[in-house]
């Protein structure tokens, strides 16, 4: 397809360059041979009249006027896929679209077995492709480059829609032999007193929700080991006299499989209020309002 001279398959290459800023890692971001891409973007530049990507050092950098590009080239990409992907109706039996979805490990853990098996029976063709939210989720989710985020409402995006799929409850686990974890309860002097298991997210040690709101607390807890996965913190307490703090649904998950004890928050902490969020321009696509509906029919 060409429109006033331009192959439009180009631009998902432009994009993939603006992107990459590196002739082999867009090659292999769209699939296509390193002389591919080059060939590529010697036509991008014929057309263009423009160096697009200019050698500075060991590095390939966009020109000014490439970067004025990329931004309504982002656009442009994000209304031909939802032109694509809403232009037809949404058969979730014969679908076989493909869904990119941020969410966390604890989310992965407590919710996706269920809705993988519900997908499995009501829409086989179907692909989750599940990432770890990061530094770089809110930009994914600008570019059009992720359908989903679900996580924490302190972490959404304001520039997009927010749906609540439920509030989680934060508890104290223990080992079973741990004398300070009491029948379901925990003395404040005994919970910052002892030593403790603390999970910290994302490759600047972003804290959690729990972490964020226990360093607001007046007093300070000693913390003896830090993990960055919260299906890590309970095996780290057993036979330890240590604690982590972790969502209900969880730790009680955990309750079955592994020797700990779970304790009420010896003090007022708030409820996590997990969401999930969708880029604006997908309001209407019926494939994932489907989609959302299934989650929130998971937990």
């Amino acid at each position: 397809m060409r429109f006033k001279n331009l192959d439009l398959n180009l631009l998902v290459a432009l994009d993939a360059l603006l992107d990459e800023q590196s002739v082999t890692r867009a090659a292999d971001r769209v699939n296509v041979s390193q002389p591919a891409m080059s060939a590529a973007l010697s036509r991008l530049r014929e057309h263009f009249d423009e160096p697009i990507l200019q050698q500075h050092g060991k590095s390939m950098v966009p020109t000014a006027a490439a970067l004025r590009m990329r931004d309504p080239l982002k656009q442009l990409l994000r209304d031909i896929d939802v032109l694509v992907t809403e232009g037809s109706h949404f058969d979730p039996s014969t679908s076989q679209r493909r869904f990119q979805i941020a969410t966390s490990d604890y989310l992965l853990a407590v919710l996706f077995p269920q809705l993988n098996q519900r997908l499995d029976r009501l829409a086989p063709g179907i692909t989750m492709d599940c990432i770890q939210p990061s530094e770089l989720t809110r930009q994914l989710l600008d570019q059009g480059e992720l359908d989903l985020f679900i996580g924490p409402e302190e972490h959404v995006s304001p520039n997009h829609p927010t749906e609540l799929l439920f509030e989680e409850e934060y508890v104290v686990v223990g080992c079973v032999k741990n004398p300070a974890v009491k029948p379901r309860k925990i003395s404040e002097k005994d919970f910052f007193e002892a030593g403790h298991v603390v999970v910290e997210i994302g490759r600047q040690a972003r804290t959690s929700f729990a972490e964020t709101h226990l360093r607001q607390s007046h007093a300070k807890r000693q913390i003896d080991m830090r993990v960055s996965s919260f299906l890590i913190a309970p095996e780290m307490v057993i036979n330890t006299n240590k604690l982590t703090v972790m969502h209900k649904r969880l730790a009680k998950m955990y309750e079955k499989r592994l020797p700990i004890a779970i304790a009420a928050m010896p003090f007022e902490f708030p409820l996590m209020r997990e969401m999930i969020q969708y880029q604006r321009s997908r309001q209407n696509d019926e494939g994932l309002r489907w989609l959302i509906d299934q989650i929130k029919q998971s937990y």
